[in-house]
């Protein structure tokens, strides 16, 4: 589902905006005024969530960067409520009674074991029976080349538990940048009191390239010429990441660190989007010794003004 459709507002709205459009649809759906409606509790729930999100500042992110099947993808409905209290927000919003205290009496006991499971076992409500503790959760840092970057890779990263080696399966998108983090449900240490596992974090590491440095979406290169090339102008030959090659003309006259562009055939601008450029930075050529000729050519320049 899309949360903003969900809530009713547009995609750049601001936070005072979400919450103002979830305080309006709570007072209308709260099972307080909606006594035994299936409908009302659906909708509820759905704008809940969705207010969960979008009231988030990372969540909002990643949901925005990975569009709801992603996002999905990456959180499950425990990671999507961890952190949010549904009675503390109700209360602000002028709810005496907490919500799950409203569902009891309304004879929903199954939307209270909703936001218990969802807020991952918090016992909050009178007559809740304390929850087994999440295993440790495991961060694990994963190094992607560039050729990675641009097409997406599936690794397998080992980690070794209890004496023993375990191999799991992961799918970096397309485009990832260093620092992002991705995370595999479940996959982390287990708990020691029968309790779900924790989760694993993989953080994104970028290797350095032996041809390009990434700037966002771009990539950037350096070609020398010698001075005489960027007087008269002269063309190059650039191959691209994925093994394309590209000859390049430089105009006569061309400046120290002038940039010249290959355009959508740098990295991905987002794991569905387009591609970013190749930027080719003219470095002129500044010989550190010249022979006996080159030093008579080079006077005689001096000698014109050149």
């Amino acid at each position: 589902m899309d949360y903003y459709e969900v809530l009713g507002v547009d995609k750049g709205a601001s936070q005072d905006v979400i919450k103002k459009a979830y305080r309006k649809l709570a007072v209308r759906y709260h099972p307080d005024k909606n006594e035994g409606d299936k409908a009302a509790e659906e909708k509820f729930k759905k704008i809940s969530e969705a207010y969960a999100v979008l009231s988030d500042k990372e969540k909002r992110q990643q949901y925005n960067t990975y569009g709801d099947t992603g996002f999905r993808q990456r959180y499950s409905q425990e990671d999507i409520f961890r952190n949010f209290d549904i009675n503390d927000i109700l209360r602000q919003f002028g709810f005496g009674g907490a919500a799950g205290a409203s569902f009891r009496s309304s004879g929903m006991g199954g939307f209270e074991s909703f936001f218990k499971n969802a807020a991952g076992g918090s016992c909050r409500q009178s007559g809740c029976s304390p929850q087994p503790k999440k295993g440790e959760d495991v961060t694990y840092v994963l190094n992607v080349n560039l050729e990675e970057v641009l097409s997406g890779s599936k690794k397998t990263v080992n980690l070794r538990r209890n004496g023993h080696d375990n191999n799991i399966s992961v799918t970096t998108p397309r485009g990832i940048e260093s620092g992002k983090r991705l995370r595999l449900t479940g996959k982390g240490n287990p708990s020691v009191d029968g309790g779900p596992p924790g989760d694993l974090y993989l953080k994104i590491n970028v290797e350095p390239h032996s041809g390009f440095i990434r700037e966002g979406s771009n990539l950037l290169m350096e070609k020398k010429i010698p001075f005489s090339k960027a007087c008269f102008g002269t063309s190059i030959e650039v191959k691209t990441l994925d093994g394309k090659v590209f000859k390049v003309k430089v105009p006569a006259g061309v400046q120290q660190e002038a940039r010249l562009r290959i355009s959508g055939h740098g990295l991905p601008v987002s794991p569905r989007g387009g591609r970013g450029d190749i930027l080719i930075k003219i470095a002129v050529q500044i010989p550190q010794k010249l022979d006996s000729k080159q030093k008579k050519a080079v006077k005689s320049l001096s000698d014109i003004g050149l």
